[in-house]
């Protein structure tokens, strides 16, 4: 057990140069990032010292990695997700659909049965969403347009146009969303121009 560890940490040097050269940061810079001196890094990258878990945690932070992709840690336990539901005040539910961090989140809405005549309260933020409703119909209103989309259809958009998702007074429905890492980040109220909302 011993012998593969030391062969798994062997390999780590080299991954951490690779990463780095191909994100095309210098030393200073990821020093200045991780808290973790140049010589340090230069060392760690050379093999010439075995890394901690205090280097790797914020070396796997800087690069957007897990920590097993950090090492490439051969795989281990389960590989079903944990589905951890989120409520919320309105009667909506969110489920996180993945769990690796940077990039791409996929997430599942549930959102409670809405009234037509619901006054959407339009939303923006950085980033791209992309959304595919499964059951029920959804309700997308989108700078100037207020769509209705049911199952199988799917939009995309610039999250800096204010949106809002609802259902509609048909019943619940169910969509998923693929989002930035940017769009995770907290909404910014917007007033649109002009359209359903004013």
């Amino acid at each position: 057990m011993s012998e593969a560890i030391n062969r798994t940490l062997d390999t780590v040097g080299p991954r951490l140069k690779r990463l780095r050269l191909h994100r095309d940061i210098t030393l200073a810079d990821l020093a200045e990032e991780t808290g973790i001196s140049t010589s340090t890094l230069s060392r760690l990258e050379a093999g010439l010292r075995r890394p901690t878990l205090e280097q790797l945690l914020p070396l796997a932070r800087a690069y957007g990695v897990t920590l097993d992709e950090l090492v490439e840690a051969p795989p281990t336990g389960d590989p079903r997700i944990n589905l951890r539901p989120i409520p919320c005040s309105d009667g909506s539910v969110i489920l996180p659909l993945t769990r690796r961090p940077g990039g791409i989140q996929a997430y599942k809405f549930i959102l409670p049965t809405g009234s037509d005549d619901a006054e959407p309260d339009l939303r923006t933020h950085q980033g791209y969403d992309w959304v595919y409703v499964l059951n029920g119909t959804l309700r997308l209103v989108l700078g100037e347009h207020d769509l209705i989309l049911g199952p199988g259809e799917a939009a995309e958009f610039d999250t800096r146009t204010p949106h809002w998702f609802g259902a509609t007074g048909a019943g619940p429905v169910e969509y998923l969303s693929l989002i930035g890492k940017q769009g995770e980040r907290a909404h910014v109220r917007a007033a649109p121009s002009h359209g359903p909302a004013e």
